[in-house]
């Protein structure tokens, strides 16, 4: 069974439902598969305490709701399904939904996100929300007065961790697992972590987060030169990198990507990829971020595949 449409966007999340919202209030009639993960990595923090609009903060899950049933009001038709294969290489775009489904589409746009990197332990999914998470952005608010660990050693731990500094954490320790020499942080945002009082354990390699009886996370167990060590910590940010969600990109030839994977997208019309009529925003583009960044992306991508429309509307005419 094959399907037109004129615009499909495939992924959820804020930028994926953003442009769901702007898209069908251009009239432009989308279509959003939501892919193997509805709601995107939002649906993982408990709280989302930098919302505007929600004083008292939302959950990640209902903010995502909230975000969905807008995107239907004004017209989007919302649908599960995971994108299998694609073929991008002519207008009208072909491509297949869990290995049945298949679907022509004028314009497409990309909205999969990205996803955290985690260190693989099990007792990481166990405590995940429940202390330890990958973004220091989301769960700022709960490192007030809070001993807090970051673990990891590029630029986005200095980051994570200065991040958990100006929140009022009562202290924050980079958790590395080499030497001082081998970290790959540039200097200045080393210097500058120092500066604003981030202390560091090196030759550290963390090997299990540990909980209380509630279920809370209170700690760390590491291997180090001196043996199996327990540190204590309230709160646990891992920040070790992340990769784009970009299947669809990588199994797709015209497609330009930097070297980690993200796509690379026009200023005009905004959005656009290597490929015309093809779009993407969010983090898919740009390393996460905040949600209201990933947002205002996607709206002004919305803008740009109107823009697209218009003008081939033109030319055909």
């Amino acid at each position: 069974m094959e399907e037109q449409v004129r615009v499909l966007i495939i992924g959820s999340g804020p930028a994926g439902y953003t442009a769901a919202i702007y898209a069908s209030r251009a009239n432009l009639k989308p279509v959003l598969y939501e892919g193997i993960e509805p709601g995107g990595q939002l649906t993982t923090p408990t709280d989302v305490e930098n919302f505007p609009g929600h004083p008292d903060s939302v959950s990640g899950p209902d903010l995502m709701g909230l975000m969905r049933r807008q995107a239907e009001r004004f017209g989007a038709d919302m649908l599960t399904g995971n994108v299998t294969r694609a073929d991008l290489s002519s207008r009208p775009f072909h491509v297949v939904i869990d290995g049945e489904k298949e679907i022509k589409a004028e314009t497409l746009i990309i909205a999969t996100g990205a996803t955290a990197k985690y260190l693989g332990l099990p007792s990481e999914t166990k405590f995940r929300g429940q202390g330890v998470s990958a973004c220091a952005t989301c769960d700022g608010f709960f490192y007030r007065k809070k001993d807090v660990a970051v673990v990891g050693g590029g630029n986005v731990a200095m980051d994570a961790a200065r991040t958990a500094v100006r929140m009022g954490a009562a202290s924050v320790t980079i958790v590395y697992r080499r030497t001082e020499a081998d970290m790959p942080a540039i200097q200045a945002e080393y210097q500058a972590a120092l500066q604003e009082g981030v202390k560091f354990l090196w030759k550290t390699s963390t090997t299990e987060f540990l909980g209380d009886e509630d279920g809370k996370v209170v700690g760390l167990r590491a291997n180090t030169p001196e043996g199996v060590k327990e540190y204590a910590f309230d709160r646990i940010c891992l920040a070790v990198g992340s990769r784009p969600a970009s299947r669809i990109v990588s199994t797709t030839k015209g497609i330009e990507t930097d070297d980690n994977g993200y796509v690379l997208v026009k200023e005009r019309p905004f959005g656009m990829t290597s490929r015309k009529g093809v779009f993407a925003g969010g983090d898919v583009v740009h390393r996460p971020q905040t949600v209201v960044m990933a947002m205002k992306a996607a709206k002004s991508v919305a803008v740009g595949i109107a823009q697209y429309v218009d003008a081939v509307k033109l030319l055909s005419e």
